[in-house]
């Protein structure tokens, strides 16, 4: 067996591993009950809100659907230079459970959206916790669903993982990576029935948290210096001896969460390599993604531009990442186009995976809401 040969037959062996792990998560990872029963529970919203003028509105309307769960609607105008607070207090004369949290310096250490969320949470009333980004869209009667869902599990902690909007060329390509990288790595069945803190994970649009426990885990301040900090607010929740689960919240929550390429591309660059919590996570991942997601791809090119035909091998790998795309656009409502534009995602994806490295281990720092941070692998450079 040539040596090219073994390498080919192993990268088959993982993308075939891999491709169970994502029927598993696409056929096992359950939704919220309906919850037909209301609960009594009272339900803190609260929103934090850096220049959102263009989505605040929506995001209120979509809150204000909801059932009488829902005792206060908290929004904190973290230092806008637009008229997300003006917006905000005209709804407020609408509905008096919406308040206007006006902001406070940046306290040195911290991130904008862990300590605006940390501020929100200290003035909040309600017995549960519910954070939404500005962009999310509630579904009609879900707080209700949600807090139902979380005392039916015992869980003091419960992400719902939102659809996405998809409305552009480049949304509908590059958007359904993220579910793609989280699935083909994270068993989330699993994640339901073991409590280790390695299975946290939440997406920072939908977390609903019981304010004691919040309370005494230390919440966001947990988490202050953290731009991933959603899925570390999880891992700390679990390893803190709490039930924090996540669930496909798709019929729960819908985000449009940037609306160009450029966006795109900020928007991941900024999360990127912050996530990993060690260099050398980060470059198994890249290696994960260069050598099973895109070199099959490559390699089948680079063979019809030769006029060769690819080896078996090599088109069986390349068909184990197509089924694994078709499934995820199946379960998560994807454009099925965005399947056969795998390897042009797949490039942009590692891509950007460079950038972001790069930006960080220089002292650059990545740039979001006109702040930087990770100059020096902490949130040291902010501005208001």
């Amino acid at each position: 067996m040539s040596t090219f040969h073994f390498f080919m037959t192993a990268v088959l062996a993982v993308n075939l591993l891999i491709l169970l792990l994502v029927a598993w998560n696409v056929l096992g990872w359950p939704r919220p009950s309906q919850g037909k029963e209301q609960t009594r529970s009272h339900c803190s919203v609260l929103i934090p809100a850096r220049n959102e003028s263009a989505h605040i509105a929506d995001c209120l309307d979509h809150v204000l659907v909801q059932e009488n769960t829902i005792c206060e609607i908290l929004v904190y105008d973290d230092h806008s230079s637009d008229d997300t607070g003006s917006i905000v207090e005209a709804y407020r004369k609408r509905d008096a459970r919406i308040r206007l949290i006006q902001p406070l310096p940046l306290p040195p250490g911290w991130c904008g959206k862990t300590f605006a969320c940390a501020t929100l949470a200290e003035q909040a009333k309600g017995e549960w916790l519910l954070f939404i980004d500005a962009d999310a869209r509630m579904r009609a009667g879900s707080v209700d669903r949600m807090v139902h869902e979380a005392v039916a599990r015992n869980a003091t902690f419960l992400s719902c993982w939102p659809g996405l909007v998809l409305v552009g060329f480049w949304e509908k390509t590059l958007l359904p990576m993220l579910n793609f990288v989280v699935l083909t790595l994270f068993p989330a069945p699993l994640s339901l029935k073991r409590r280790d803190a390695s299975l946290g994970l939440a997406h920072g649009a939908c977390i609903l948290a019981r304010r004691r426990e919040y309370r005494r885990i230390g919440g966001h301040e947990a988490v202050r210096d953290e731009i991933f900090e959603d899925t570390s607010l999880a891992r700390i929740w679990r390893a803190r001896g709490e039930h924090a689960v996540c669930l496909d919240g798709q019929d729960i929550v819908g985000v449009r969460m940037y609306e160009s390429f450029t966006a795109v591309w900020r928007g991941f660059r900024k999360n990127f390599f912050p996530a990993f919590r060690h260099r050398v996570n980060f470059w198994l991942f890249m290696l994960l993604h260069l050598t099973c997601f895109l070199l099959p791809f490559a390699l089948w090119i680079g063979s019809a531009i030769a006029g060769d035909r690819p080896s078996v091998l090599i088109m069986l790998a390349a068909l184990c990442v197509l089924a694994m795309r078709a499934a995820l656009a199946w379960r998560f409502r994807y454009p099925f186009f965005s399947v056969w534009l795998h390897p042009l995602a797949e490039t942009i994806l590692l891509g950007l995976g460079l950038v972001s490295w790069w930006s960080c281990s220089t002292g650059q720092g990545v740039e979001w809401k006109g702040r930087i941070y990770r100059t020096r692998g902490k949130a040291e450079r902010v501005r208001p």
